[in-house]
């Protein structure tokens, strides 16, 4: 579960240039500075840049901290394998059906109301889109409860218990992902109004709800505890939000309908298939390591978590604060802008990632240590060293993604988006009889490698559109 102006003084890096009649530096040591005209309020995103990767940061940490709970109170991570894996299919469901149009439409379309101060027209676009969301998802995630012991099997390989307890765990997730179509529709209202620290803290404080429930609540339900803390996270996240766009304006109301749906739904069909793709990635990926040894899924889950530490840190951050940079750019048509900010981004990214990538690969050991993993450090150390591979890739697939989504384009992300997924799933799915839980890495990496390429191949042709 992809939120955030103040002055801010730590160290990221630091770099310049100049465009036309704009002088830029971001990212510098002590403080960001700006020289930029009010037209633009850069001094506004570049806040809400390091705002969020503070918070994505603080996020991230909170969950190393959820997974060393968990392998600590479940040494034997048989009921850690069936945790992460239970909240596949709801993901893949509110992934498609649910973020698919908030994390592409839902913005923009409340952005217009708020460029005209029509708060009254926000508020009914968000009750609106959710009322819609809410019975669409929660009718989808009713029949899957019902329905779950029957096609479990196709999500995993558990047997016994370990079978049961997922299907239990799955019905939980389901019901925790109908809370969240709420808090992430009142999410995107935060960051259209610029509210990012309590977008951010939400969901430190929903990982909180894990760990709490795991330490203080299996003693009396078992393995039920981590995810009853997870329900009561939600019911939290969703409160806080609620809270928030209430006290910024939101007025809630019972609409069955709103006249921007009908757009939302256009712009939403192609994100609906790479959003898709990702979710059926992860999906198979439980459902291969399903198949291995016990603890399989936690390894790869867990090595994927510390991998997308950086990722978030340096390359989902920087891919968002250029991110209006470049659409303003695609708008006046000016593609020599265009290029400047693409070529200085994946710059910046490269400069922080592969140290990163080569800092986490050496520091296995204590990132087991960290989550409570040392019993299988060879296996968990090979894991973390290819996804560690993947970092750069994958953060310049960020940058370049929201490069296409800058020129209205979400075709061809969608397309690679998929092949990504495919490329993935087939390499892990071949390999995996040969390289165990190795092959997971490997698909991820080989997938994201595939995406980067075809994205870097067919971006020039869209943005010669724009200039002719």
């Amino acid at each position: 579960m992809n939120e955030y102006s103040c002055h801010y003084s730590f160290f990221i890096i630091h770099f310049s240039f100049s465009t036309h009649d704009t002088s830029f530096t971001l990212l510098s040591w002590g403080s960001v500075k700006l020289s930029l005209p009010s037209s633009l309020a850069q001094n506004r995103i570049l806040g809400g840049a390091m705002v969020l990767a503070f918070m994505q940061f603080g996020a991230s940490f909170m969950g190393l901290i959820r997974d060393r709970v968990l392998t600590k109170t479940f040494p034997g991570l048989d009921v850690v394998d069936v945790y992460i894996a239970a909240f596949r299919p709801s993901d893949l469901l509110f992934q498609v059906m649910i973020m698919a149009g908030f994390s592409v439409a839902l913005v923009p379309l409340l952005a217009k109301y708020k460029a005209k101060d029509e708060k009254k027209n926000m508020s009914d676009l968000l009750s609106g889109v959710v009322t819609v969301a809410a019975v669409g998802f929660g009718l989808v995630a009713l029949v899957a409860a019902i329905f779950f012991p029957q096609i479990a099997p196709a999500f995993a390989q558990f047997e016994g218990e370990s079978k049961e307890l997922y299907i239990q765990f799955a019905r939980l997730a389901l019901l925790t992902n109908f809370l969240f179509v709420f808090s992430n529709a009142f999410g995107q209202y935060l960051i259209t109004i610029q509210r990012y620290w309590i977008y951010g803290l939400t969901p430190i404080i929903y990982t909180l709800g894990t760990i709490l429930g795991t330490l203080y609540l299996t003693p009396f339900f078992g393995p039920f505890g981590p995810i009853y803390g997870t329900l009561g996270g939600s019911v939290i996240y969703l409160l806080l939000r609620f809270v928030a766009i209430s006290k910024a304006g939101y007025r809630p109301k019972l609409l069955f309908w709103h006249s921007d749906i009908p757009e939302l739904i256009r712009l939403m069909i192609p994100r609906m298939v790479a959003l898709g793709a990702l979710q059926l990635e992860l999906l198979l990926f439980d459902r291969v390591a399903s198949g291995l040894a016990t603890g399989s899924i936690t390894i790869n889950s867990y090595a994927r978590n510390f991998q997308a530490v950086i990722v978030g840190v340096a390359g989902i951050a920087l891919a968002q604060s250029a991110f209006s940079l470049l659409s303003q750019a695609a708008a006046k048509n000016e593609t020599e802008r265009f290029w400047i900010y693409l070529k200085k981004g994946i710059g910046i990214i490269l400069i922080l990632t592969i140290p990163g990538a080569i800092a986490l690969a050496f520091l296995a050991p204590f990132a087991a240590w960290l989550v409570h993993l040392t019993a299988v450090l060879p296996a968990f150390s090979i894991c973390l060293a290819l996804y560690a591979f993947s970092i750069p890739f994958e953060s310049i697939n960020h940058l370049l993604l929201r490069s296409f989504y800058s020129l209205k384009h979400t075709v061809t992300p969608a397309i690679l988006s998929v092949m990504n997924g495919l490329v993935a799933i087939v390499v892990a799915w071949y390999m995996a009889p040969k390289y165990g839980v190795y092959s997971l890495a490997l698909g991820f990496t080989v997938g994201q490698i595939v995406q980067m390429i075809g994205l870097g191949v067919m971006l020039p042709r869209r943005v010669r559109k724009l200039g002719s």
